[in-house]
């Protein structure tokens, strides 16, 4: 999927900016190894101590980088996609094939892809007020790039005008996420990366 950047943590979390270098350093060592950790086991329903003995962090060493469970869960995903963003496309016609690119990658890593999934499940259970946040900021942000997108290639003359670039954008995020839900429950069923490239097909595009 394309990189959104998310908003700061706002519930008392330690931002790398109050934790010097050697505590920054040590967060990001913590966060690579939960990546490791959720990419060949996934998420499951791991408590913050559990996550700790699965990595080899005290509970209170991991409370004084990550306030809560949720907040690890999101920086995890956070650094991961940032590590694993597409290069930006300069073919503005294609406005589908940065999200099927990122899913043919996904296939090695469904851990990660279950990481996500849990955030988006978490994101409409009132108990979860800082994956909520994180989620709708995410939707936003990914809305307001593929828009821009094809309203680019609308310009261009490369896709029909007489598509919404904000319908366009919410249908895409909605066949990638559904799309990947999908294949973590039915691998050999379903391809993520070909079912995506049906859609690029049926977007009107004009030689």
């Amino acid at each position: 999927m394309t990189t959104a950047s998310g908003k700061a943590n706002d519930d008392g979390g330690a931002p790398e900016h109050r934790l010097g270098a050697k505590g920054a350093l040590r967060r990001e060592q913590i966060l690579e190894s939960a990546i490791a950790l959720f990419a060949e086991r996934g998420v499951d329903a791991a408590s913050l101590r559990s996550l700790g003995q699965a990595i080899g962090v005290s509970h209170t060493a991991l409370r004084h980088y990550f306030s809560s469970r949720d907040e690890l869960l999101i920086e995890v995903y956070r650094a991961h996609e940032a590590s694993t963003a597409p290069e930006p496309s300069s073919d503005r016609a294609q406005p589908v094939r940065a999200m099927s690119e990122t899913a043919e990658h996904n296939r090695a890593i469904p851990g990660l892809v279950q990481l996500y999934a849990t955030l988006t499940t978490d994101a409409l259970q009132e108990q979860h007020p800082l994956t909520q946040e994180f989620v709708r900021e995410r939707f936003r942000a990914l809305r307001a790039s593929i828009a821009a997108e094809v309203d680019e290639g609308q310009r261009a003359g490369q896709v029909s005008r007489d598509l919404s670039p904000a319908d366009v954008a919410s249908l895409i995020i909605a066949a990638s996420d559904g799309l990947q839900v999908q294949w973590l429950l039915d691998p050999e069923a379903v391809d993520v990366g070909r079912a995506l490239s049906l859609l690029e097909r049926m977007l009107p595009v004009r030689d």
